[in-house]
């Protein structure tokens, strides 16, 4: 933990996209794989859910730092973040801890969901003991579900490709998706073998952004593209070796939620991966967004579902066309691919 509390640190403490980049590199080169892995899960954005109620949070750091309740909250208001704030107040640690993280996390911090409140409260105030401040504050932050430093995916990614040698594209590619946070999993995230033999993975998703320089900068207005901004579930088709995989921008695999969609992408080519929008659509129309959502948190569809909320992939782009990465082709000519 006082590796990771480190790299927190160096990480809070600059604005420089490459000093972030250094200092994930120098942790990567000396953090254990059970450690390592688990950083990358948290950095990537898959932080913990929060794992006890602010309340009881406010409560137990109060009583050990020998507070009133009143001055508690009147710092947290000063302060603005509950995990900066039990930081700032607790005393010096009593004993201190050269536990890993991947002992905390596995150990500590996800059973706390399964706990009562008595033994909820020990390993909490067990950790607080243990820790110094650096360390702790990185702790509250994962048990808030609050943490965060400024770090986007893009980086990490950048970081493990210098780390490695591998390039950056395939670490994105074997980032998609689930996985679990093993030693095993690093390897293979940073495996010089780039054969990845999970035919399902998508490619990273090229999302919208807003545009920072002058609109005259995107030139000619006869050499733009215009879209229609459609309002459903940003999403890639994929067709390969004979399988169809349905993958959403929130890295879900949704091919069993979309069996309509499955069943019309079995008809594309093998080596086809197309990007577009999942959209309810009926008598040639899209349907309120309200509608989709009907279906977005159920793990499995019954048929009036089906037949109530049916959908669409409206494809605006092409991957892969003929087994291989077609990013790189001028979007017109994907475009034509398209038809």
């Amino acid at each position: 933990m006082k590796a990771f509390a480190e790299l927190y640190r160096r990480m809070d403490e600059t604005t420089s996209t490459n000093r972030k980049v250094d200092a994930l590199v120098d942790y990567f080169r000396q953090a254990p794989a059970e450690d390592a892995i688990w950083a990358i899960r948290f950095l990537v954005g898959r932080k913990p859910r929060r794992t006890v109620p602010t309340r009881q949070l406010m409560t137990w750091a109060a009583d050990l730092a020998g507070v009133p309740d009143w001055l508690f909250e009147t710092s947290y208001d000063v302060v603005g973040d509950l995990a900066e704030t039990i930081t700032l107040l607790l005393p010096a640690a009593e004993v201190g801890s050269d536990r890993p993280l991947h002992v905390w996390v596995q150990n500590h911090l996800l059973p706390l969901r399964e706990k009562t409140i008595e033994d909820r409260e020990r390993g909490i105030l067990a950790a607080w003991r243990q820790m110094d401040e650096s360390q702790r504050f990185v702790w509250n932050k994962l048990i808030t579900g609050g943490f965060r430093v400024g770090v986007s995916q893009r980086l990490v990614v950048r970081a493990l490709s210098r780390f490695s040698g591998v390039d950056g594209p395939v670490i994105a590619h074997r980032l998609m998706g689930e996985w679990p946070p093993t030693p095993d999993t690093l390897r293979r995230l940073i495996s010089p073998d780039t054969r990845d033999a999970d035919i399902s993975r998508p490619y990273p998703f090229f999302l919208a952004h807003p545009l920072e320089d002058d609109v005259a900068a995107l030139g000619s207005p006869g050499h733009w593209l215009v879209e229609w901004k459609w309002d459903g579930i940003r999403g890639q088709v994929i067709r390969r070796e004979d399988q169809v995989f349905i993958w959403s921008r929130g890295e879900e695999l949704v091919t069993r939620k979309y069996p309509e969609i499955a069943e019309g992408a079995a008809h594309l080519p093998n080596g086809t991966v197309l990007d577009g929008e999942i959209l309810p659509w009926q008598a040639n129309r899209p349907l309120p967004f309200g509608e989709l959502q009907r279906r977005i948190g159920r793990k499995t569809t019954g048929r009036k579902l089906l037949k109530e909320v049916p959908v669409a992939f409206m494809a605006y782009d092409i991957l892969e066309h003929e087994g291989h990465d077609s990013r790189n082709s001028p979007l017109h000519r994907r475009k034509a691919v398209l038809g």
